[in-house]
């Protein structure tokens, strides 16, 4: 044979043998990478080729599929009472992608989950029919929550604290997921996502901490009784009025200027809101007794998944005295979500041990049965002594019935409660947050604890307070989670 020709032949040899070798490698190493890969078109038609699972809130779907009238894709997402849910469901499109549970649980929702999968299936490498998730949700208490924020800008959470069931998640502005389920929805989405400034797509009941203002001071309070700096809510404190931070010429304001902060006790000092006793106590206790008791709660943990991922709330390291004294008023550099303030009520009301919250009760298959269910057991944390819970539920008592949080009274049930004003902007210039924490127990066991924030609203700047636009919000989901 002509060397020319022979050499020839080799390298076309060589260069079917490495055609074959890429071929075996995409085949068995990267097909799976290339079947997940999100731009591959043939993962939304299967995904979409038939109806998908439900979301399940109090025993009846809030989701839905129908059917599509053109292109490749068979079937689209459908919400009922989008807006009412959309905190908790998210969305899931073929475009825009997944969020929130419809996220968490993708494969169970689209039958691709193993776990759904029969004998038969797993041979024949069918599509299994789609699993429901069904969520701790209360309908009731959720409706009771959306319609008390209404066109106000906040979030609210509600928890069953013996169990850490998520009775309630509420973000406003809120946004219909069914406008961007589609393979359209471009003009929704960019208005959405660009057009409105309040961000209605963003879930603020966990996904957007801001400082808590008062409402930290139930966590200073823990953190003083827990020390022992203090043996009971009804000691006087050594708290001066006015107050100044040290190393500074900054004196600390109440806002109630009548009240009888000087050397209050942290029963009248959470009664009050007296800002010179927490801010003291703080300094009094130090940075590090402040951020272990803040971090019993929640604060500062590496993730909190209720599945879904919630963002962190943040007590911060390295200050110097006089930011560690604002910190005692939920200033400075702490930010907490709702979810983050209704946990710390949640612990206080349950003898201070804090279930771990969580949203879903239960993940099953299309016949029902159960292929993953969730306990309020599981990550149950004590983070304080049942003798300061049972002092600070005491307190917080005092707060509705004399105090700054008035608006949560109800008859036929024990409730305790803190309000909270947060400066918002540089040097307070923006209307300043309003938060309201609470727990009410009712008097046929039932218990709930919840956190609520009124970011901007119509009131105008003098009229905004935690009792006067938080605070309503908070009792009708209570009321609803007592009935």
């Amino acid at each position: 044979m002509n060397k020319t020709i022979r050499h020839a032949a080799v390298f076309a040899l060589l260069l079917v043998l490495a055609l074959l070798a890429r071929a075996t490698w995409v085949q068995f190493h990267d097909a799976k990478a290339i079947a997940d890969e999100k731009l591959n078109r043939r993962k939304a038609i299967a995904q979409y080729s038939a109806p998908l699972g439900d979301i399940v809130v109090g025993g009846k779907a809030v989701t839905g599929s129908k059917r599509t009238k053109s292109g490749d894709l068979a079937y689209q997402r459908t919400y009922k009472d989008g807006p009412l849910y959309a905190a908790v469901t998210g969305y899931t499109s073929p475009v825009y992608g997944v969020t929130q549970l419809e996220g968490v649980y993708q494969d169970v929702l689209d039958g691709s989950d193993t776990r759904l999968k029969s004998p038969m299936d797993v041979l024949t490498n069918k599509r299994a029919d789609p699993g429901d998730v069904v969520t701790t949700i209360d309908p009731a208490v959720q409706k009771a929550g959306f319609a008390a924020l209404g066109d106000k800008k906040g979030a609210a959470v509600a928890i069953d604290p013996k169990t850490g069931r998520i009775l309630g998640m509420v973000s406003t502005p809120s946004y219909d997921p069914s406008r961007i389920s589609g393979t359209g929805g471009g003009d929704a989405w960019k208005q959405l996502t660009e057009g409105d400034e309040d961000k209605p797509m963003v879930n603020r009941a966990m996904r957007q901490p801001l400082p808590p203002g008062s409402t930290f001071k139930l966590v200073v309070a823990a953190a003083a009784l827990e020390d022992g700096l203090y043996d009971s809510v009804d000691e006087r404190t050594d708290s001066p009025d006015p107050w100044t931070l040290p190393g500074t010429r900054t004196s600390i304001p109440n806002e109630i200027r009548s009240a009888p902060c000087e050397n209050a006790s942290l029963r009248t000092a959470l009664q009050w809101s007296c800002n010179n006793v927490f801010t003291k106590l703080a300094v009094d206790l130090g940075q590090d007794k402040v951020r272990a008791q803040a971090e019993k709660f929640g604060f500062n943990a590496d993730k909190l998944d209720v599945p879904v991922r919630a963002w962190t709330s943040v007590y911060p390291k390295d200050m110097d005295k006089a930011s560690t004294g604002l910190t005692g008023i939920g200033q400075f550099d702490v930010t907490a979500t709702p979810l983050q303030i209704a946990m710390v009520s949640a612990a206080i009301a349950n003898g201070g041990e804090l279930k771990s919250p969580h949203m879903v009760d239960k993940v099953t298959d299309a016949g029902g049965d159960v292929l993953q269910s969730y306990d309020g057991d599981d990550g149950a944390e004590r983070v304080m002594s049942e003798s300061t819970a049972e002092q600070l539920q005491s307190a917080m008592r005092t707060v509705v019935e004399k105090g700054t949080a008035t608006s949560a009274r109800m008859d036929g049930a024990t409730v305790g409660a803190k309000t909270g004003t947060a400066q918002h902007g540089e040097n307070n210039s923006k209307t300043p947050y309003a938060w309201f924490t609470s727990y009410a127990k009712g008097g046929d066991g039932k218990e709930v604890a919840v956190a609520v924030i009124v970011e901007s609203s119509k009131a105008a700047r003098s009229e905004v307070s935690g009792n006067g636009l938080a605070g309503p919000v908070a009792k009708a989901m209570m009321r609803a989670a007592l009935r």
